[in-house]
């Protein structure tokens, strides 16, 4: 792995140079166009599927502005790899509050990356946000205020999902799901719970020049996701007239995973996160849509024994990450996620069912026991998986 204060030196900018939309009938493209001088040019892309939006027009500065802030976390990704001092905005003009704002997104949202390899820095000596372009650049999105109805709820092949798409039964014909990606996990827990027809697929495509540059040993590690589809999730339900984004966090994305320190693999799924984007959306992104979680009032063992009782989704639902990477969809039943979802959905379903749901019985397996030491609170770190301690 490269060094991080050399990389610092060497690297001194990135550039945010464009954003792009492209429509047809068939789908909606975003692409956007980020810079490391002397290094590389990224050009990422976000295409959204048309089919269930309203095909409202995306040719005005209410849907500019949203695409711009979709990007301001899309770079995230890109600037990582070498943490430039300075992020330079060629394209947007952003307020000093929503400079600060974004500012804490990455410091916090990059906790586990930053202890992960070993970066001793704070917020202010992180990066700082210059915006190159002021009149030329200005949008002015007004606030919108239409009859927006139902909600669009993000699906991602777990159990929480499944559980809020259960919650929310009763509202079906007025609800849409979001499947950012297409694992057929998420498609397959959407159509069970009754949206077969009803889903709004979006494909994001990683610039293979970043994924090249990892395996150069350019620093990598978590970003916040969930961050992302947040404005991302924002911007769709209001092409698809939906009041709500009904998300699936729950009270356990709060806690840290460092002892002592503010360390947390799912900030961008914290209460902290959904309020600042609930604030930052109703003054700078001006769409009467109301972001929140259906079930942070839950924690997991709650949110287990409701799962517990559908039995529908056992065989399909997957929420391990080292899996995800397969096809098919599969538990490895060798990570802290797959014995933590084991262990929560313990006391709730017999071991034969388990074993019929995981292939194994993850509890015989000495290999996890350092890692169930770690789940139950007694090592130094929580695993930096979606985990609690239990």
């Amino acid at each position: 792995m490269k060094d991080f204060n050399q990389l610092r030196k060497t690297y001194k900018e990135f550039i945010y140079k464009n954003y792009n939309v492209i429509e047809n009938e068939e789908k909606i493209k975003i692409e956007y166009h980020f810079e490391i001088p002397d290094l590389e040019v990224f050009k990422p892309t976000i295409e959204i599927e048309r089919r269930n939006l309203n095909f409202k027009g995306i040719d005005n500065d209410f849907v500019k502005n949203l695409v711009f802030n979709i990007g301001m976390v899309e770079l995230i990704s890109y600037w990582k790899c070498v943490c430039p001092k300075k992020v330079i905005i060629e394209c947007g003009e952003l307020e000093e509050e929503q400079i600060i704002w974004f500012k804490k997104l990455y410091y916090l949202g990059l906790g586990e990356y930053r202890y992960i390899n070993n970066i001793n820095i704070s917020l202010e000596e992180m990066l700082d946000i210059e915006c190159k372009c002021k009149n030329e650049c200005k949008l002015d999105p007004k606030s919108i205020k239409e009859n927006l109805k139902g909600a669009l709820i993000p699906i991602g092949g777990g159990k929480d999902s499944c559980v809020t798409a259960e919650l929310l039964k009763d509202q079906k014909e007025d609800n849409l799901c979001l499947i950012v990606g297409g694992k057929e996990p998420s498609i397959k827990c959407a159509e069970i719970a009754g949206y077969k027809d009803k889903i709004v697929y979006v494909k994001r495509t990683i610039d293979k020049n970043l994924l090249e540059l990892n395996k150069k040993g350019f620093l990598n590690g978590h970003t916040p996701f969930s961050a992302m589809l947040a404005f991302l999730s924002y911007l769709i339900a209001y092409l698809c007239g939906k009041k709500y984004v009904t998300l699936s966090n729950e009270s356990s994305a709060n806690e840290s995973n460092v002892e002592g320190e503010k360390i947390n693999h799912q900030y961008s799924k914290s209460f902290e996160f959904e309020q600042d984007f609930r604030e930052y959306a109703n003054k700078y992104l001006k769409a009467d849509v109301e972001y929140f979680s259906m079930l942070r009032p839950l924690n997991e063992l709650q949110i287990a024994m409701l799962f517990s009782k559908n039995e529908k989704y056992h065989r399909i639902f997957r929420s391990c990450n080292v899996g995800s990477k397969t096809i098919p969809w599969e538990w490895c039943c060798n990570c802290p996620k797959c014995l933590f979802v084991f262990t929560i959905l313990s006391p709730f379903l017999y071991k034969n069912k388990l074993v019929e749901i995981f292939g194994e019985d993850l509890f015989e397996k000495k290999d996890l026991l350092n890692t169930f030491i770690e789940l139950c609170g007694y090592g130094k770190t929580k695993p930096f998986e979606c985990v609690r301690n239990i």
